[in-house]
């Protein structure tokens, strides 16, 4: 399996305040945003959006985690059914700006069952979606970033794994990865 760096340590810090950046140009002032991470991966990128944003502009933003496992329309056509993980929100989202963010961006499948999966803790006035990877020309359904740190052409038998200090690993590091046949 070969795999190539798209970006590290001081590249992603820097990509983490771009986005925070065009973020605060968005908001004003967060009072009526919250942040969703979607499980399992974009929680720790949300995590991470959150603490940088909390250093910009002195203040704490409501930070959530979303699993939408029961919502994907792959979910009863496995063999084995894919395993759930927790949702963790302790507000309502109702007339809130959400900004829902993963860290990468495939066919957008996830992030339609996300849209469903969110209903459930009410009808936000406003959703944004952030992505740390958007993977280009994989689309399956009519859905887009709005904010996006880093694209990347990728074909089929590629994949783009996103390796978080947090996951016990020794940095934070995005590769692009061959699969082999």
């Amino acid at each position: 399996m070969q795999r190539r760096l798209l970006l590290g340590q001081p590249q992603l810090a820097i990509t983490i305040g771009r986005l925070c950046q065009e973020l605060i140009e968005n908001h004003d002032n967060f009072e009526n945003s919250v942040i969703l991470g979607l499980q399992p991966r974009g929680i720790f990128f949300a995590e991470r959006i959150e603490a940088r944003l909390r250093e910009f502009i002195g203040k704490e933003i409501q930070i959530g985690h979303l699993d939408a496992t029961f919502h994907r329309d792959d979910f009863r056509r496995r063999e084995l059914p894919k395993r759930a993980n927790e949702t963790k929100i302790d507000f309502l989202i109702e007339d809130k700006r959400v900004i829902l963010i993963d860290d990468v961006f495939y066919t957008g499948r996830s992030v339609r069952a996300a849209l469903d999966a969110m209903t459930t803790f009410g009808r936000p006035e406003k959703v944004e979606l952030l992505v740390l990877v958007e993977r280009k020309y994989s689309r399956h359904v009519p859905i887009k970033p709005d904010y996006v740190g880093h694209h990347v052409n990728t074909i089929d038998t590629q994949k783009v794994l996103v390796e978080w200090e947090e996951q016990g690993l020794d940095d934070d590091n995005i590769w692009l990865i061959n699969k082999e046949d």
